[in-house]
């Protein structure tokens, strides 16, 4: 008796490191390349259900393939999803008090005194590199497999506001955009 995709039993992993639906249509595609295999990938819930003749570890490998992590789901929580949590919210509580200062200085001390400039460059730079590091990792990790995403928009918008500020604060002129970069870091973060 042969077994059809229908009659298979369902496989679900937990996909790691999908940030956007184009992620998700890209571990999806992947997925459904291999023989004999139906995937459904869910972005919201970060999971694959796939039916069809295809053992764990080959899906596994067709996921990390398309760059991203995955695992067979269990009925408990895994504690690599624990301690990403912890991670993220650590960067978010970071990133918001790195944010008070930036916004203050920004937004009142934008008349008449330069060095304040200085003061929001050193508050954002940890900002815009280690609060941001999820962004720019999404995308160089996309780029090795030369796709781009959202992530890539949000890396490059950020990165640019910040070098543009850097810039204008060396030459001593020029409008300055380090709030913006660090407000839509956190912003996505928090939307995380």
């Amino acid at each position: 008796m042969t077994t059809t995709i229908e009659d298979a039993r369902p496989v679900e992993l937990a996909v790691g490191g999908m940030t956007c639906a184009s992620c998700t249509a890209r571990v999806e595609k992947k997925l459904n390349k291999l023989p004999g295999v139906a995937a459904s990938v869910n972005y919201a819930t970060e999971k694959a259900t796939i039916t069809g003749a295809a053992d764990p570890p080959a899906l596994i490998g067709a996921v990390e393939a398309a760059g991203y992590t995955a695992t067979v789901v269990t009925d408990e929580r895994p504690p690599q999803a624990q301690d990403e949590y912890r991670t993220l919210l650590v960067r978010v509580v970071v990133t918001a008090a790195l944010n008070i200062p930036i916004l203050w200085l920004s937004l009142f001390m934008s008349v008449g005194v330069d060095e304040w400039r200085w003061v929001a460059l050193a508050c954002a730079t940890p900002v815009v590199t280690w609060g941001a590091w999820p962004f720019h990792r999404a995308t160089v990790v996309n780029a090795r497999h030369g796709a781009s995403t959202v992530d890539t928009l949000v890396s490059i918008g950020i990165t640019t506001a910040y070098l543009w500020s850097a810039w204008a604060i060396v030459l001593g002129r020029g409008e300055i955009y380090l709030e913006v970069a660090s407000a839509i870091s956190l912003f996505l973060l928090l939307g995380r």
